[in-house]
């Protein structure tokens, strides 16, 4: 007997043109995933660049993973490198939405795109096919390899200048799902860290996104405040990060003694 696999709702919301919402959550907790998810995000993030579980650990994905399916969202799963062995490992345990930290030319990001397919460009992909947790512990028949390659979605972060002088190459590897830009990053690549504002930075991730639009590559991107989500709504960002949970956490209750004081207690 056959499970028959869901698609991804993620890759579906970018292919047909709309905007997805996400959080990312620091904390890499279960019940946070479901309780975001169930608020009706999109997707939730999970970086495993600057911390959290290594992307070879199986089990600490799979229950997070397990709390998105609970709640219909889906978890966006960043990895440090384009090593073919983390994607497929990632994907192996059931994520379907998986980006890449700092790719620099078209080569990593091809490298990283033919890993997550058994097939890719009219020829064999990276990708072994076993039974792990994607395919339902083999119980997703034959055409689970096929059906697999039109659901996962393979994005890219870009935030560096290197890359930013790349990105006609890097949007033009087949299959890649989205470009993510990241200006804090790309701020100290440029010489200017943390400066967001600065006009040689904006200039970069107008760059970026201008390119990926011109090349049907769907954009992602941080926001600050819902005045930027309308602005990169209208500017043709698909796929937008609102906030995070312990930055949600530290808003609420970071000046509590201070409100707390001012109330004359």
């Amino acid at each position: 007997m056959t499970s028959e696999l869901q698609q991804n709702r993620l890759r579906r919301t970018v292919e047909n043109g709309d905007v997805a919402f996400g959080v990312i959550d620091g904390v890499y907790s279960p019940k946070l995933v479901e309780l975001v998810g169930g608020m009706g995000f999109d997707f939730v993030w999970i970086d495993l660049e600057h911390g959290g579980p290594s992307p070879m650990d199986g089990e600490r994905l799979e229950d997070l993973l397990r709390a998105a399916d609970a709640v219909d969202t889906e978890l966006l799963v960043r990895v440090p490198s384009s090593d073919p062995a983390t994607v497929r490992k990632v994907l192996d345990v059931g994520a379907r939405n998986v980006f890449v930290s700092r790719v620099e030319t078209a080569e990593e990001v091809r490298t990283a795109v033919e890993a997550a397919r058994f097939e890719y460009d009219d020829g064999p992909g990276r990708r072994g096919l076993a039974a792990p947790r994607a395919s339902r512990w083999g119980g997703a028949g034959d055409s689970y390899p096929a059906t697999e390659d039109e659901e996962v979605l393979v994005g890219v972060t870009v935030e560096t200048e290197r890359a930013v002088e790349n990105i006609e190459e890097i949007v033009s590897v087949p299959e890649l799902g989205f470009v993510f830009v990241g200006p804090n990053d790309l701020s100290v690549s440029m010489g200017r860290p943390g400066e967001v504002d600065a006009d040689p930075v904006e200039e970069a991730v107008e760059t970026v996104r201008t390119t990926g639009l011109e090349n049907d590559v769907a954009v992602g991107g941080l926001t600050f405040g819902m005045d930027d989500v309308r602005a990169k709504v209208d500017d043709g960002y698909q796929l937008l990060n609102v906030g995070s949970t312990t930055g949600a956490v530290s808003k609420q209750l970071g000046s509590w003694h201070e409100q707390y004081e001012d109330a004359g207690n």
